[in-house]
């Protein structure tokens, strides 16, 4: 079942950073396009495969997994950056672009990589669950730089929640409710992975299921808005056609 989702996760990802290369090209929107590409990147970098592949070219010392933490921090401030812009959310835009944004960014940042290096680190192991099994030392220092690759993510959904939940019950065109819809599920869903410490091992598996529902959220949202854009630039489009003729 996981890896069915992890998989699924990754077509639409690939499937909608596709859709966006001709707009790319003509300049259109290239922020959109980067945004689909490094989730695409990070779902490849979750699943055991292409990550044990990629990981053995940068040393089989697990860099990939540090690298994986920093395209989801990417991917997660130009999408806040993206979102909170386009709804006019003002103080959301402060918190991620601000001081205090750039502040809470370089201390999870910090944290992360002194966590990183402070453990052995050798021999690849997607979601680093061989080093958690080394040691008492290691499962703890496991957990907090999990805890800290979370941190960051949260605080920009945090941030973001509020305008968009208030977006989808506003007099919006309907792909844009539904859109800011499962933007604000997928924020929630981040949020709530700052709870995964109260999980029970035997229960991993809703880790899973919330942490791809969340990327899910997110690309088919930003999808969907971007959907909205082109049909209604191709209604005015024709209004302004039949308007001159």
């Amino acid at each position: 079942m996981i890896e069915t989702l992890q998989w699924t996760t990754l077509a639409v990802c690939a499937f909608v950073a596709a859709a966006r290369i001709p707009s790319t090209l003509r300049g259109e929107n290239r922020s959109l396009f980067g945004i689909f590409a490094m989730m695409t990147l990070a779902i490849l970098l979750s699943i055991q495969g292409p990550y044990l592949v990629i990981d053995q070219a940068l040393g089989g010392i697990n860099l990939a997994n540090l690298l994986l933490r920093f395209v989801i921090f990417a991917a997660i401030y130009f999408m806040g950056i993206r979102i909170s812009r386009g709804f006019g959310a003002k103080s959301a835009h402060r918190l991620i672009t601000g001081r205090a944004g750039a502040v809470v960014l370089l201390v999870i940042s910090a944290v992360m990589v002194a966590l990183f290096f402070s453990m052995d680190t050798a021999g690849s192991s997607a979601g680093l669950s061989a080093i958690s099994g080394k040691d008492a030392r290691h499962f703890s220092l496991v957990e907090y730089y999990g805890a800290a690759g979370r941190a960051y993510p949260a605080y920009v959904a945090l941030a973001l929640v509020p305008s968009l939940a208030r977006a989808a019950r506003e007099r919006l065109p309907v792909l844009v409710r539904i859109g800011a819809g499962l933007l604000a599920l997928g924020g929630v869903a981040v949020a709530l992975t700052l709870f995964f410490p109260l999980i029970p091992p035997a229960l991993g598996h809703i880790e899973f299921i919330i942490n791809y529902t969340a990327v899910l959220c997110f690309v088919v949202g930003l999808a969907l808005i971007w959907a909205a854009r082109v049909v209604n630039g191709r209604s005015g489009a024709r209004q302004k056609t039949s308007t001159e003729t």
